[in-house]
């Protein structure tokens, strides 16, 4: 499936990205490295890209659900944003290069974007067990990106 999901017109504000935000995820990732788990409630990994612009590699927490077959979803969801959050664009340049970390190793994945009932059928799990994410869904015009990261060999 493509990352298809263009940006709205509405939604929650976002803190600027710079330094402040950049030590806070650097804290983030390194306390996911040394103790897993999560973080503010969910299960939480290293999103693992490769910028699509700089092609610098990139790490970001990201809360994850279980997927089918041993896969991973996450979602786009930047807190209910109007934008889609940097990560998402970077999967969609280089959906093969992806990687997270998870439970003390990197973990090569793909990332396809889910869509119609499958889409619907893992949304409908992701917000009955994390209800603040129909809330985010409520607060922008976007569709939340819904993102399935499968195990690749290499």
């Amino acid at each position: 499936m493509s990352f298809d999901t263009v940006n709205g017109t509405r939604g929650a504000r976002q803190p600027k990205a710079g330094r402040l935000l950049g030590w806070v995820n650097r804290r983030v990732v390194n306390r996911i490295r040394r103790k897993g788990g999560g973080f503010l409630g969910l299960q939480t990994l290293v999103l693992v890209t490769v910028g699509r612009k700089s092609g610098a590699e990139r790490m970001t927490p990201v809360g994850w659900f279980p997927g089918p077959d041993d896969s991973w979803l996450i979602v786009a969801s930047a807190a209910g944003a109007p934008n889609n959050p940097a990560w998402y664009y970077n999967l969609a340049a280089r959906p093969g290069q992806v990687q997270i970390e998870l439970g003390g190793g990197r973990i090569p994945v793909t990332a396809d974007q889910l869509a119609g009932a499958e889409r619907d059928r893992a949304w409908l799990e992701i917000t009955t067990a994390v209800p603040r994410f129909a809330q985010y869904q409520e607060q922008t015009d976007r569709d939340l990106p819904v993102i399935r990261l499968t195990r690749r060999a290499g």
